[in-house]
């Protein structure tokens, strides 16, 4: 059974902690589905202020959700729409302060405020990418960003 610890000290030390959490929960596990779901169900629970945390996978032509916590979201999001499909399209993390600032948002969630998405690559292969919205402006910062990119890392690492 998994228990998840609860997070102190400082943000690096925050995300040093969540990631073990992360090691232990994805061990041994190669399936794809079954790894996004566990990693967006830690996420949404270990971290503050966040309304949606999961993955869209790419089936090829587009962006399609996958496992995920929050409200329903949109289904199929093309690599040239939103900040999912930018950070698809890019390889970069985008870290949007301003969801409604940014040209292309499409609005799933209209409670979303901040965002940060995490491309996943297989060398050169697009797996799809790990997303979480916030309600609150500005939400994440560099330190999320590394820890979140570390996050993403060892999903794409478990799937082999």
């Amino acid at each position: 059974m998994f228990t998840s610890s609860p997070l102190t000290g400082s943000k690096a030390e925050q995300y040093a902690a969540l990631t073990g959490q992360v090691r232990a929960l994805l061990h041994g596990e190669t399936d794809r589905i079954a790894n996004a779901a566990n990693l967006s169900a830690l996420v949404y629970h270990a971290l503050p202020d966040l309304n949606w945390v999961g993955f869209y996978l790419f089936d090829g032509t587009e962006l399609v959700v996958g496992p995920f916590q929050g409200l329903p979201a949109c289904v199929r999001i093309p690599l040239d729409k939103g900040v999912c499909g930018a950070a698809a399209r890019t390889r970069q993390t985008q870290r949007v302060d301003d969801v409604h600032a940014f040209p292309g948002h499409i609005a799933c969630d209209g409670a979303s405020r901040s965002e940060l998405v995490v491309p996943l690559f297989a060398g050169e292969r697009l797996i799809g990418v790990f997303d979480l919205d916030s309600p609150v402006p500005a939400r994440f910062d560099a330190d999320d960003q590394a820890g979140l990119e570390a996050i993403a890392a060892l999903y794409v690492e478990s799937l082999g």
